[in-house]
């Protein structure tokens, strides 16, 4: 018999008040996969886990497995990610790789130490990158590759034949970039994507586990916006569904332009 309780490092996806005192977590962890647990007792300020379950924090947590639902027992912090708390657009932006990440995995306990790291890299340069919109692009390239949904941006899905250095289209249903010569055999919605877009997602996608190469870039808000539109719009093909963490990022947008 497995044994009932276990430690594990975990990243705390969501959280919700649940009862009186206690709160209902979505925590990552690397080795079980997404886990929701009773924290309880974390809403008093006098309480042993307060302080150690904060949102989009890593914790080092004791876990005791329930019938119907976990309990957390122990925690202790490891990683706040202090930038995410001292500054409402990063804040935003973790909020919403953390919906992403919550949106394209199932409560399974499986091993997902690559999700984990990827989660861990990503909070750390929304924390302290200087253009914390970059590393939500290069997060969703990243995680689509991941879970089996990696966009074809290096030849067209429809004749697989290579790219000319041209606007061309991009198909949701298809999962990619359309050439111009195939668009007329899609009889899907495609939305014309440019060069420029296209050089940048491609760059994004093809420095997987470099950030170094990608960190360096200087994105305009106008390049931004139209990796963005294509982006989300194939997210929210895959998912059926707007993220709702999209929403608060375009009201932040109303009053500071550059979040």
């Amino acid at each position: 018999m497995p044994p009932r309780q276990f430690r594990t490092q975990a990243i705390i996806l969501s959280r919700r008040d649940f009862g009186e005192s206690d709160r209902l977590l979505t925590l990552l962890t690397p080795g079980r996969g997404k886990i929701r647990a009773i924290a309880k007792g974390a809403r008093k300020p006098s309480a042993k886990l307060s302080g150690h379950v904060e949102l989009f924090a890593r914790s080092d947590c004791l876990i005791y497995k329930g019938r119907n639902l976990d309990i957390l027992t122990q925690a202790q912090l490891i990683e706040p990610y202090l930038g995410l708390r001292e500054d409402l657009g990063r804040g935003a932006y973790a909020n919403y790789v953390a919906e992403l990440l919550d949106r394209f995995t199932a409560d399974e306990e499986e091993e997902s130490g690559e999700l984990f790291t990827l989660l861990h890299q990503t909070l750390a340069r929304i924390a302290e990158a200087e253009d914390p919109r970059l590393a939500a692009r290069f997060f969703e390239l990243q995680l689509l590759d991941l879970v089996g949904f990696r966009p074809e941006l290096s030849e067209c899905v429809i004749s697989r034949a290579a790219l000319e250095p041209e606007a061309q289209y991009f198909s949701y249903e298809e999962g990619g970039v359309v050439s111009r010569a195939a668009a007329p055999q899609v009889p899907a919605r495609l939305v014309e994507i440019d060069i420029v877009t296209l050089k940048l997602l491609r760059h994004l996608q093809r420095s997987a586990e470099a950030w170094e190469r990608v960190s360096s870039l200087r994105v305009t808000a106008g390049e931004h916006g139209r990796a963005e539109r294509i982006m989300l719009g194939y997210i929210a093909h895959l998912l059926e569904r707007q993220l709702e963490s999209i929403d608060f990022i375009r009201r932040l947008r109303q009053f500071s332009p550059n979040a």
